[in-house]
């Protein structure tokens, strides 16, 4: 393997030798990685080095690729069936008297399918991870269950997976895609997967790709139609099955995946906001993945691997976030609901108790882990030091959520410089110090991630006393719209959310200018007050905040007022300026 030390054996089995890697521990639990089209092995190195720190890791040349010899003749020597040969003479070589942990990716996983639903492999598998590759016998049944019950929704799935197979009906054409690889294609196909992928330039694919091409189109040809037409009825897993679902996927559709609980009865799924090359792309996030679900089979717990629960758990289980403003309202909510997902959670607060409690709690809801962390976001050699220890004790931040806020309301005129820069200083620069120190580590890792601002309805909502808070919020949204499109390219989604009137800690310590002490804690009263019968969660701000990433949505109104003026700002901006100029009772 390309820069990874591996120990190399070749392993005898069909008229063909395979070239095998093996690294990490061979007393460790071992974990087989079985790569795709039109891969060899080397696809997996970036996987392969992370999880040789736990386990004993194989990897090996699929026939016909990499440094694998091809069957001859090349039709019918990639079925099943041959397959099927080749991984139980691999994993007789390197685990005789222990069954393996299997991964697959594309290709790699529609042979691992197979592996994990004969019966001649049963007890020698002892889990599966499947990437970007379905069961052919369970897509023949779906594609058969949507032809004799026909219904629109079921005709347009079969209509859109049937657009994004078309390289299928190419590969099946006689000799034009070996002339297509070892020609023009095979020279372009690095930097296809650069543009449209964003798949690094770091040395994958390999040399042999347009000879891995030419022979994998076999793959194809030798079993789709066939296991399409007459899939077998038997095709159940004996095994526990992780399925992973990149959800940007340009050549499967996540509906192949709709029940496919009747096929396996112990599934975990988990989704990601990523393209089909994930191995390539989302190395840390696999090699994350992959630990804890071969942990927890391998300490009996089968069918439980996924901390957490709820909606969100298959998209942010074992995902670090950190939320700033975490020790009450919207950033504590905010914490819990990622914990309850099976995240692994960061709450920042100034208030060090309030950051603790919501650690703790954050453990005890469902979090993976949790950690508290004092700091004013405000200080941006406080903030840089947060973010080493954050990057140096726990990776890469792969959510960040630039929560952290205060209030501050009067005319314009009786805001002071002080003031202004009080509220700027939390409100804004917190805002970008957690960007700038989280975001360009995200950058730097291409793995992608999310960045959240909360913003507010008052962003785009003039009021004649909320200059200075309505200033800083409006440049917020501003900076969010800005760094989505800056970091769109790199796979980094940005949200601004922007919450109406939320019950909030914020309200009761809020500033008033241009007023006394006794009046302001007359004013902060009455305010809290009418929050509190207005009596919006920050919870429900919390789960928008998910769905905001779930759906990587750039601009996210939480309440119906929020919602309501947003619509005005864009619709009829003269309303908003009227109602702008009614003076509120304080």
């Amino acid at each position: 393997m390309t820069g990874v030390e591996a120990r190399e054996r070749r392993v005898r089995t069909g008229g063909v030798e395979l070239c095998v890697a093996e690294l990490g521990d061979p007393g460790a639990p071992t974990v087989v990685l079985v790569h795709g089209y039109p891969d060899s092995k080397e696809v997996w190195s970036e996987v392969a080095t992370r999880l040789a720190e736990r386990f004993h890791v194989v990897l090996y040349d699929v026939r016909g690729h990499g440094r694998s010899t091809a069957p001859k003749p090349l039709r019918g020597g990639f079925t099943l069936e041959k397959l099927t040969d080749d991984f139980l003479a691999v994993i007789d070589a390197v685990s005789p008297d222990r069954p393996v942990h299997l991964v697959g990716h594309d290709w790699g996983s529609v042979q691992s399918w197979e592996f994990v639903t004969v019966r001649r492999t049963e007890g020698r598998i002892a889990s599966f991870t499947s990437l970007s590759g379905p069961s052919l016998d369970h897509f023949g049944h779906w594609i058969g269950e949507r032809v004799k019950r026909p219904t629109p929704r079921r005709v347009g799935q079969l209509l859109g997976q049937g657009a994004k197979s078309w390289y299928v009906y190419l590969l099946h054409t006689p000799a034009v895609p070996e002339l297509a690889w070892r020609g023009p294609l095979g020279k372009r196909w690095p930097g296809l997967l650069r543009r449209l992928e964003q798949v690094p330039g770091d040395g994958y694919p390999t040399p042999s790709l347009p000879s891995d091409a030419a022979h994998g189109a076999w793959l194809y040809r030798d079993n789709v139609r066939a296991r399409l037409r007459h899939p077998r009825p038997d095709a159940y897993a004996h095994a526990p099955v992780q399925l992973i679902t990149p959800l940007d996927d340009a050549f499967l559709s996540p509906r192949l995946y709709d029940g496919l609980e009747r096929w396996v009865p112990r599934l975990t799924r988990r989704t990601l906001t990523a393209r089909h090359w994930v191995p390539r792309t989302r190395p840390d996030r696999l090699a994350g993945w992959i630990t804890d679900f071969v942990t927890s089979v391998e300490g009996g717990r089968p069918g439980a691997e996924r901390a957490g629960g709820g909606p969100y758990a298959d998209r942010f289980a074992g995902q670090l976030v950190l939320v700033t403003g975490a020790a009450g309202g919207i950033g504590r909510a905010t914490a819990y609901a990622f914990a309850e997902a099976g995240a692994r959670v960061i709450a920042v607060d100034r208030d060090a108790e309030g950051a603790v409690r919501t650690a703790e709690m954050s453990r005890l809801v469902g979090a993976a882990d949790a950690w508290a962390e004092t700091v004013d976001v405000s200080d941006a050699q406080a903030m840089e030091k947060l973010a080493e220890r954050v990057h140096r004790d726990h990776g890469v931040v792969d959510v960040l959520v630039n929560n952290a806020g205060i209030g501050l309301s009067g005319s314009f005129f009786d805001t002071t410089p002080e003031d202004w820069r009080k509220v700027l200083d939390v409100n804004l620069w917190g805002v970008i110090h957690g960007c700038r120190l989280f975001g360009a580590r995200m950058a730097e890792r291409g793995q992608g991630g999310h960045i959240v601002n909360t913003a507010s309805a008052a962003a785009y909502q003039p009021s004649r006393v909320l200059s200075a808070y309505g200033t800083s919020k409006a440049a917020v949204l501003m900076l969010s719209e800005c760094l989505r499109a800056e970091l769109a390219g790199r796979g980094i989604g940005v949200s601004a959310i922007c919450p109406g009137l939320v019950n909030t800690g914020i309200t009761g310590t809020a500033t008033f200018v241009g007023v006394d002490a006794e009046e302001e804690k007359r004013r902060q009263r009455r305010t809290a007050r009418a929050y509190g019968v207005r009596n919006y969660p920050p919870e429900k701000v919390a789960d928008a905040i998910l769905r905001a990433v779930a759906d990587n949505a750039a601009v996210v109104p939480v309440t119906p007022e929020a919602r309501g003026a947003h619509a005005l700002a864009r619709f009829a901006p003269r309303v908003l300026r009227a109602l702008a100029r009614v003076e509120p009772r304080l």
